[in-house]
Order: C-alpha cells, then sequence, then structure tokens
C-alpha cells in the first residue's frame, strides 16, 4: 500500500532533533511519511547542520537562515501539514531570570501564531521547557494556549518525561500539539505517546548511552575539553552523582567562594548506572557536564549521545556552538515517540487505542489549563 505523505515545516529548527524524530516515526508507519518542506532558524551552523543530516547537503536551500522577523510567514513559507516549533526557551527556562513574555524570547511563540492563522496546517507540534508553566505567573502559558486556540486548533497539552521514552537523560518538556478544528470530530485529539518504561529500574543510563558501543576515535565532534589543573584536582575529589557542593572531602583550597548561587549542576558528575541529568548549552564556570569515572567534562559526542543522535549526526560550528546546539535540541527518540502518536491519531481517526497511547490521553494539562482560559 503506498503511504501518503505528510509536508513537514519547522520554525526554530536548531539542529534537527524534532525533524529527525518525525522523519523515523514516518519511516515506521504503516500509513504515513513525513517529508521536510523547509525550516528556518538564526544560527547559520545549526541550519548547515539541519541540513546535512535531514536534507542530505548542508547548504540545502529550504533552509532559511535569517532571525525569524525578517521572514516573510506568508510568502517565504509554504503551507505544511505538520508544522514544529520549539520556539526558544531562555525566557521560561527555571534556571535563568524567567523573564517570560517580557523577555527577548518569550514572544517568539508568536511567528508559530501567525503561521497557523495563515496557513491553516493540519496539524502542529510546540515544544518548550517546563518552565513556560509558571512564567509571568502562569499568565504566559494560557496567553500562548488562547493564542493557538483562537488559530482554529484543539489541543492536547503534556508533560514528557523522556526518560520514560528511552532517553538516557531525565529530560522533562512541556509538548502542545493540536489539530485544526474542521478535522474529525470535536471530540478527537491527538494523543499522547505511551511511556516505553514503566519503572525506573528500565531506564536507560548515561554509561550504557556513553559506553555501549564505544565512541570511535574518528567520530564527529569528539574532541575533549583541556581542562586547567584546578579542575582536575577539584573532579578527583567529586564521586558520581556528587557535585562541587555536595562533595564530602572537598580540600579547602579547591572549594567555590560563591554562597548564594550554590546551582546543582557545578562540576556535577553523572551518575553511571542512572540517566543522566539535562543536557543543556551551558559549558562554562563549571557547567560543563562530567564524565563519571575519568577527570574531564563529556565531549560532545558524548552529550549527543545522550540527548539520542546517533554517531554519524554530524554537527556543524565550534565546539561551543556545537555544544549549544545538542544542549537546544530535542532528543530524537522522544520527538519519534511523539510524532509516532501524532500519526497513530491520525491513522485511528482520534479515536484512542490503549496499545499506543497513554491513559491520560488528552495531556495531563488539558484540564488544568484549558478551564482556567475564557474562550468558552
Amino acid at each position: 500500500m503506498d503511504k501518503k505523505a505528510l509536508k513537514y515545516g519547522e520554525l526554530f529548527c536548531g539542529p534537527g532533533g524534532l525533524a529527525k524524530g518525525a522523519l523515523l516515526a514516518g519511516q515506521e508507519s504503516l500509513m504515513f511519511d513525513i517529508e521536510h518542506s523547509w525550516a528556518t532558524d538564526i544560527d547559520t551552523n545549526a541550519c548547515k547542520t539541519y541540513g546535512f543530516n535531514i536534507c542530505g547537503n548542508e547548504n540545502d536551500n529550504s533552509i532559511i537562515n535569517k532571525p525569524i522577523d525578517e521572514v516573510n510567514i506568508e510568502t517565504d513559507l509554504s503551507k505544511v501539514d505538520i508544522l514544529a516549533f520549539g520556539f526558544p526557551c531562555n525566557d521560561f527556562s527555571l534556571v535563568g531570570k524567567q523573564e517570560g513574555l517580557h523577555g527577548t524570547f518569550g514572544p517568539l511563540y508568536s511567528y508559530g501564531v501567525k503561521y497557523l492563522q495563515f496557513h491553516q496546517p493540519n496539524y502542529f507540534i510546540a515544544e518548550n521547557v517546563t518552565g513556560l508553566q509558571s512564567a509571568n505567573d502562569g499568565k504566559a502559558f494560557t496567553e500562548i494556549l488562547e493564542a493557538f486556540i483562537v488559530a482554529g486548533y484543539r489541543l492536547t497539552i503534556h508533560e514528557y518525561k523522556f526518560e520514560y521514552y528511552g532517553v538516557p537523560q531525565k529530560r522533562h518538556r512541556i509538548i502542545v500539539a493540536g489539530i485544526r478544528n474542521d478535522i474529525f470530530s470535536n471530540e478527537s485529539y491527538i494523543h499522547v505517546a505511551k511511556p516505553e518504561c514503566i519503572d525506573k529500574s528500565e531506564f536507560a543510563t548515561a554509561e550504557d548511552a556513553i559506553e555501549n558501543p564505544k565512541i570511535h576515535q574518528d567520530a564527529f565532534n569528539n574532541e575533549q575539553t583541556k581542562h586547567p589543573t584546578n579542575t582536575i584536582e577539584r573532579l578527583k575529589h567529586i564521586a558520581p552523582g556528587e557535585s562541587i557542593w555536595s562533595a564530602k572531602n572537598m580540600p579547602d583550597k579547591y572549594k567555590l567562594k560563591e554562597t548564594k548561587n550554590t546551582i546543582s549542576h557545578i562540576y556535577r558528575r553523572l551518575e553511571p548506572n542512572k540517566p543522566s541529568y539535562t543536557v543543556t548549552g551551558s559549558g562554562g564556570g563549571g557547567t560543563h557536564m562530567y564524565h563519571w569515572k575519568e577527570n574531564r567534562a563529556l565531549t560532545n559526542r558524548e552529550k549527543a549521545r545522550l540527548q539520542t543522535f546517533d554517531d554519524d549526526y554530524k554537527f556543524f560550528g565550534s565546539k561551543e556552538n556545537v555544544r549549544k546546539q545538542i544542549g537546544m535540541a530535542v532528543p530524537p527518540k522522544g520527538s519519534k515517540r511523539i510524532f509516532t502518536a501524532l500519526l497513530k491519531s491520525i491513522e485511528l481517526k482520534g479515536e484512542f487505542d490503549t496499545n499506543h497511547f497513554e491513559e491520560a490521553s488528552i495531556g495531563s494539562f488539558n484540564e488544568q489549563y484549558l478551564s482556567q482560559l475564557n474562550l468558552f
């Protein structure tokens, strides 16, 4: 049976974690393919990474390398079946100032809304950090959800904890899936993917991800960081799972003087038999992720493995830029599960199926947030 091709476009595409998962979901679906149409991002190197790995050409002209406010949503971007956008999370992150919609990046979600309003794709997937829920005293998230609904979509809102989906990392993200109001029945939704792991003992571990199989010495993006002596000496006194703050036997001369900002992941080692803590784009001031045994930071390739990118996934740019790309990306394995649920929801025309979907299948947050909106 010939599969139906669904056209896919992505705003703020980064290095392509969302897109890679979407394409993999399409490859495994019996009824649908997902085909790349276009993508946009401000980061030149991320665009090259996306082009090389998603399109087969680092300079593919379907990748628009511009600030989003220089992209004409109506004329530069064609209509697709599925719009995806992980709008920049800097202003929603719990680690930062959490300026929300008042920050530089917070309002960028509105470009996704503009695309939905003008082109009316059948479906969309929007991704952001869990801090989105509390930014601006919770008003930011409500405002964003209202905009999606006014654009003409029924929503599924769910916090995906990716360690439950085979990702060797504790990475939690809000996923909003939308289906246009005129598709299927008024009761149909994009359902939530059923977790692969029920018990924590089933979680993929950091050691297994990084060591099995061993990373080839000539693998892309596998350069090690050259550490100052003080860093190496500190690491010698930090056990797996500990940070500079929790290390029990740290000599005074290697302790940090900071007392107000004791972020838990400063010089924090991984625990080999558990999923890693969240991969980020940080690196300075002891915010690299650190190996559980060796006295060094992880390489970008090791971080990419924690993010479930294959070793042949080549990242372009300086080591620092690649680190940011990897840290900002959606894990392809997690993305694949989200898009598999989307395709299965389309196949079943929004009907529920316990073989594929979570029991709370219209999202753990739907009732909590949609009940607050003044649109019904």
